[in-house]
């Protein structure tokens, strides 16, 4: 399916957005000190809005698979001063993917995913506002994604968010501040509000329409199940207006009451496995957009290391099991071997390193 080839820029830029804000929450709660923790977001979002790297990101493509969206991550969160362990980034990157399946299974309509995109960069532009060019740079991609999507239908952003629920599939982690908003239940589900405001132009449910020729001869009534009111108005799509909904805003920084008093999940079944990372082309321009996001190596006297998670806090995770208890690994007890191996890999030049993402997109599909 052809549409599934316009994902990649929701995936970027929603989980590039979700990603700054764990690490600006982590370098805070840290007390980096101020001038380094922005730099590292502003090398970050440097990163994202390179040209090059826009020309890939929005070059119709299908999504690649898994293992290569989690390889560019790895390269963008190390495209600055900050150096993350192993652990302190399957975690980071756990939290930017559980977030985001969160947004797009709440979206009342797939056309609601613009307005979760243009949440994040609306963020990301107040995080980097002390740059004019990056604000420019964050301008510009608004612009893009406007004329990206803006032929699309309802029927073709149906099938994005298909693509992305797809992609998601299978990816559950239990994440605290979820679990402590009742957002999530213990073995990872999320717990879906039902009822409620209606989607924006859609009617209350209640009332039935009888049509012959396209003119309604007659109509009925009846008491739907669950309380439904009137939908908000349409959220705006300019440079600056209001989105109307709070998805793709900053979780860590505004605590929001969520509305859990019925458990539901969408039925996806009537649409068929959309295709992702199967086109031969589509893999060498993600090849090549790995490329082009990749750690440069920063003067050795600006480096700094960090361990994003070393206490138990809001957005501390922890793996789906069947069990609501939570097993802690300490993984500084690893065997001697292991932590040999680690050595090894981190004493590797970055600006030397060539990963090869059709190696990982293959390992992926195997």
């Amino acid at each position: 399916m052809a549409n599934s080839r316009y994902c990649l820029p929701m995936v970027f830029f929603n989980l590039g957005g979700e990603m700054l804000y764990v690490l600006d929450q982590r370098l805070k709660a840290q007390n980096i000190l101020p001038d380094k923790a922005s730099k590292v977001l502003c090398d970050i979002v440097s990163q994202m809005t390179e040209e090059k790297c826009l020309e890939e990101i929005f070059n119709p493509q299908l999504l690649p698979g898994k293992a290569a969206i989690r390889s560019l991550f790895d390269r963008l969160a190390h495209a600055s001063i900050m150096r993350l362990n192993t652990s302190s980034m399957d975690k980071l990157y756990d939290l930017m993917t559980m977030a985001l399946k969160y947004q797009v299974m709440l979206s009342k309509a797939p056309e609601d995913l613009m307005l979760v995109t243009l949440n994040h960069l609306d963020t990301i532009r107040d995080m980097v506002n002390s740059s004019e060019p990056l604000v420019a740079s964050i301008n510009d991609i608004h612009r893009r994604l406007r004329g990206f999507y803006k032929d699309k239908t309802n029927g073709e952003f149906m099938y994005i968010r298909h693509t992305l629920l797809y992609f998601f599939q299978d990816m559950r982690k239990r994440v605290s501040i979820l679990l402590r908003d009742k957002a999530q239940l213990s073995d990872g589900h999320f717990v879906m509000p039902v009822g409620g405001p209606v989607s924006c132009g859609a009617d209350v449910p209640g009332t039935i329409r009888y049509m012959e020729n396209g003119i309604v001869t007659k109509t009925s009534t009846f008491l739907p199940a669950l309380p439904f009111t009137t939908g908000d108005d349409a959220g705006s799509l300019e440079l600056f207006g209001d989105r109307v909904t709070n998805l793709g805003t900053n979780l860590y920084s505004v605590r929001r009451e969520l509305d859990t008093s019925v458990e539901s999940f969408a039925n996806t079944s009537a649409f068929p496995p959309p295709d992702i990372g199967g086109d031969p082309s589509a893999v060498e321009e993600f090849n090549l957009l790995a490329h082009l996001v990749r750690s440069s190596k920063p003067p050795s006297a600006d480096t700094f290391k960090l361990n994003l998670f070393n206490d138990d806090d809001e957005v501390t995770i922890s793996s789906t099991s069947t069990s609501s208890h939570v097993v802690h690994i300490d993984a500084k007890k690893s065997d001697a071997h292991l932590q040999s191996l680690i050595k090894d890999f981190s004493n590797v030049n970055t600006d030397q390193q060539k990963d090869d993402i059709l190696d990982l997109l293959d390992q992926a599909s195997s």
